[in-house]
C-alpha cells in the first residue's frame, strides 16, 4: 500500500479538529521556514522512536512503568533536552529541527513526547501552563504532570505552586487554582502556543515577515481571536502596509469593543485612515 501522502496547511484546517494530528501539523508549520522539508521522513522517524521502545515493553507492564521507560528512553538514552544555552534559537520551536539536534524548549518537546507516548498507548496531553507548556498523563493512580523541559520531570502541586508563586511576583496560589490550570490543552490550541513563541521570536530579532507569516497562521487556526488581530495590526504598521493594519485594528476593535486599549486603537485607526486616504 502506499504512503499517504502529508496534509497540506488548508487540508489541515478543513479536517474536523479531532481528527488534527498534532506531529503533521507542525511539520507542516515548519514547512514556511523549511520548504524542501520531508514531513513523511520525519513522521517515520517518530515512528520509529516508538518502535523502538515498544520492543522493550513487557506484555503486561503498567501505564505507569511505561510512562517511566518513556522518560529513561527519551531524555537519558537518546538525549533530548532543553536548550538552555539559546533558548530563543527559532529552530527550538520547529519539531524537525528538534528531531535532528535534539533541542527544544518545553512545548515542542512536549509535542515530541506526546507523540511517541500516544503510539504506545499512553494517554497523554499537553497543559497550558502560564509560562511554560507541560504534559499530563491520566493514570489509574492519579494523573502525572511531566515537564519535557525537565528531562521528564514529574511536578507535583507544590512544584506548580512555586512556579506560579514566582510568575505572579510572590503570591501564593491555592492548590484548587493550580487545578484549574491543568486542563487539557486542543491540539489547535498547542499549535497556536508554538507559533504565537515563534512571532514573538521573529519580533525581537527584527524578522517581521517572517513574524507576519506566524501570525497568519494563527488567524487561520483561531480566527476569533481579537489579540492576534491587533498583534497583526502592528506587524503591518511596522512593515507600513497601512490599508492592512487598518482592517486588522477595525477587526479587533469589532471583537473587543470594551478592550482596555480601545481608545489607542480608535487613535491609530483615525491616522491610518488618513494614511490610506492619502494613497489611494
Amino acid at each position: 500500500m502506499d504512503a499517504v501522502p502529508p496534509k497540506t496547511w488548508q487540508e489541515i484546517l478543513d479536517a474536523p479538529r479531532e481528527q488534527l494530528n498534532l506531529a503533521e501539523a507542525a511539520l507542516v508549520i515548519a514547512c514556511d521556514e523549511y520548504p524542501a522539508l520531508d514531513i513523511a521522513a520525519y513522521l517515520q522517524r517518530i515512528d520509529e522512536i516508538a518502535a523502538t521502545l515498544r520492543t522493550r515493553l513487557r506484555a503486561d507492564i503498567s501505564p505507569a512503568e511505561k510512562l517511566a521507560l518513556l522518560n529513561r528512553y527519551m531524555f537519558e538514552e537518546l538525549g533530548f533536552a532543553g536548550n538552555s544555552d539559546d533558548y530563543y534559537d527559532p529552530r527550538n520551536s520547529y519539531l524537525n529541527e528538534v528531531i535532528d539536534r535534539k533541542l527544544g524548549i518545553p512545548i515542542t518537546l512536549a509535542v515530541l513526547f506526546i507523540e511517541v507516548g500516544r503510539r504506545l498507548g499512553l494517554p497523554l496531553s499537553g497543559v497550558s501552563f502560564p509560562g511554560h507548556f507541560l504534559v499530563k498523563c491520566a493514570l489509574r493512580e492519579g494523573a502525572v504532570v511531566i515537564d519535557a523541559y525537565a528531562k521528564g520531570a514529574s511536578l507535583g502541586i507544590k512544584d506548580l505552586q512555586k512556579r506560579l508563586r514566582v510568575l505572579s511576583g510572590g503570591m501564593d496560589v491555592a492548590p484548587e487554582a493550580v487545578m484549574r490550570l491543568l486542563t487539557v490543552a486542543q491540539p489547535v490550541d498547542i499549535l497556536a502556543r508554538m507559533l504565537r513563541n515563534l512571532r514573538g521570536i521573529y519580533q525581537e530579532c527584527g524578522e517581521d515577515t517572517k513574524a507576519l507569516t506566524t501570525v497568519n497562521r494563527v488567524l487561520d487556526l483561531c480566527p476569533q481571536s481579537a489579540d492576534d488581530y491587533r498583534d497583526r495590526a502592528r506587524l503591518h504598521e511596522t512593515l507600513e502596509c497601512c490599508r492592512a493594519a487598518l482592517a486588522d485594528f477595525e477587526k479587533y476593535l469589532r471583537l473587543e469593543p470594551q478592550a482596555t486599549d480601545a481608545r489607542l486603537v480608535h487613535e491609530k485607526i483615525a491616522v491610518l485612515r488618513q494614511r490610506a486616504s492619502r494613497l489611494n
